[in-house]
């Protein structure tokens, strides 16, 4: 076993306790400060500049972690990593990722994947047990209109999770005008028949609950006028990426 690093510290955002919806089983989870991408559906805009957040050790952590063990454990959960966006504290990832693998704690992150292959990101993917991936948009002039950053790096991310057969769930944001139209949703399932290692695919409606956070950091919420997606409209997205699909995983 390596000595624990008593001077790795984390920038985070803030805890849940009690997480059932970013990984099986009821998770705790980490959200991390800071993020790269400029996402105008963001509901968390509050995470984005990393001189925000408060400083934690990895040992303050996993006490944190240690208290709710009892029932994570048991309901087949675990840990998982989120924000902002979680790869931006690589070095705090490889820490805590050893310590909670050695516990033999399930772990799960949370990210864009929008980084390149590094070892150093490698190490982080061999350490992690599930990625809950954001696809944006599968339309490279899209990404860069709707998240500032092109698409290339997530789909290169996304192809290795598969090559090296790394459990995923695949989260997209179904937005009205935006992302929702029959040719990207139909790019989008190619690509997904093209991976063999996607365990869950989730079809995420846009919301604007979030837009308080910006008005409230004095900005401008540039979506201000698009529709939230509704139960019809994620449904017509399903029809459309399980039409003829031999995974038919959607949900």
């Amino acid at each position: 076993m390596e000595e624990l690093n008593e001077n790795m510290v984390a920038k985070v955002h803030s805890f849940e306790s009690f997480g059932t919806v970013d990984g099986p089983g009821i998770r705790f989870i980490i959200f991390l400060q800071g993020c790269s991408l400029r996402c105008k559906f963001c509901h968390n805009r509050d995470t984005w500049d990393m001189a925000n957040g408060e400083i934690y050790t990895v040992n303050e952590i996993l006490e944190k972690i240690d208290r709710y063990k009892n029932y994570i454990i048991p309901s087949g959960g675990g840990v998982t990593f989120s924000g902002g966006e979680p790869l931006l504290q690589q070095d705090f990832l490889i820490e805590i990722l050893m310590r909670l693998k050695e516990k033999n704690i399930h772990t799960a992150i949370d990210t864009s994947g929008n980084f390149p292959l590094t070892d150093k990101v490698k190490k982080i993917i061999d350490l992690t047990d599930l990625f809950l991936l954001d696809i944006k948009s599968i339309d490279d002039e899209v990404c860069k209109n709707l998240c500032g950053i092109s698409n290339e790096k997530e789909l290169e991310f996304a192809r290795y999770l598969s090559e090296i057969n790394k459990p995923v769930w695949i989260r997209h944001v179904l937005i009205p005008t935006i992302t929702d139209k029959k040719e990207n949703l139909m790019k989008f399932k190619e690509f997904l028949d093209s991976l063999n290692n996607v365990k869950r695919v989730e079809m995420i409606p846009y919301h604007n609950m979030g837009k308080y956070k910006w008005e409230q950091l004095g900005l401008k919420y540039e979506l201000e006028n698009i529709p939230v997606a509704t139960m019809e409209d994620v449904e017509r997205a399903k029809r459309i990426i399980n039409s003829e699909s031999p995974k038919n995983i959607i949900r």
